[in-house]
């Protein structure tokens, strides 16, 4: 693709998306970011701003009204090529079990992590170029029965099946389910509170990965970021 691509990057104000933010802000692709906190996106707009033409609107991705803002800003660059749903929320931390865990925080999560990236879409699907592609950012949790997972991970198992599905009615449009791996990220902090996570891979050692689905030929699928480019990434 060529670098005058337009790019919206929700949960960029810090860990994966602000990390991605910053590869293709030196590549020099138009940027639209957003995160809830005011003066983390505001310092990560600054930051991108040396390279690159970048938009960010802080605001809340579960609101309609916050959506609407990120589609007017979008009219202000033109089309969009690609759409990173990067944007989540673990829940309670530490995670309870299922028997005990609040069920209006899981209405929460769900909010955020399924309906929300689906809900932008929508909003943005006239703006969406054929070939775009969309990356909605998933996790092992989603596959996998960890114990105290319940909440994120069958809201980001849901958000696979989604996706899944999405990519079997739109065509045109390449639809990618991405594991980035443990990361060490706040949200991984917050998954496991009191631990060191020091050795989990910094958020930058999956951004090769996505680089490859957003301009490489993948077809629509699960992949694994830190699995490509290679013959073993789709799953």
């Amino acid at each position: 693709m060529p670098h005058t691509q337009t790019a919206l990057i929700t949960g960029a104000s810090r860990g994966l998306g602000l990390a991605l933010a910053r590869q293709l802000a030196k590549e020099q692709w138009n940027l639209i970011i957003d995160a809830r906190g005011d003066e983390a996106l505001e310092a990560a707009r600054q930051k991108l701003a040396r390279e690159t033409q970048v938009i960010a609107i802080a605001g809340d991705i579960t609101d309609a009204a916050h959506r609407q803002a990120l589609a007017d800003a979008l009219h202000t660059i033109g089309s969009l090529n690609v759409l990173v749903n990067n944007a989540s929320i673990l829940g309670p931390s530490p995670q309870p079990q299922l028997l005990q865990y609040p069920l209006e925080t899981l209405e929460q999560v769900y909010r955020t992590n399924v309906i929300a990236p689906l809900a932008l879409l929508q909003t943005l699907q006239h703006s969406l170029q054929p070939g775009a592609r969309i990356l909605n950012i998933t996790s092992d949790a989603a596959i996998e029965n960890y114990a105290g997972w319940g909440g994120y991970g069958s809201s980001k198992a849901a958000l696979e099946q989604l996706s899944h599905i999405l990519a079997a009615e739109q065509e045109a449009w390449r639809i990618y389910w991405v594991d980035p791996g443990d990361m060490r990220t706040q949200m991984h902090q917050e998954a496991f509170p009191g631990e060191d996570i020091s050795d989990r891979p910094l958020p930058e050692e999956s951004i090769p990965g996505l680089l490859q689905l957003i301009k490489g030929d993948y077809p629509s699928g699960r992949y694994q970021a830190r699995a490509l480019p290679g013959k073993d990434a789709h799953s």
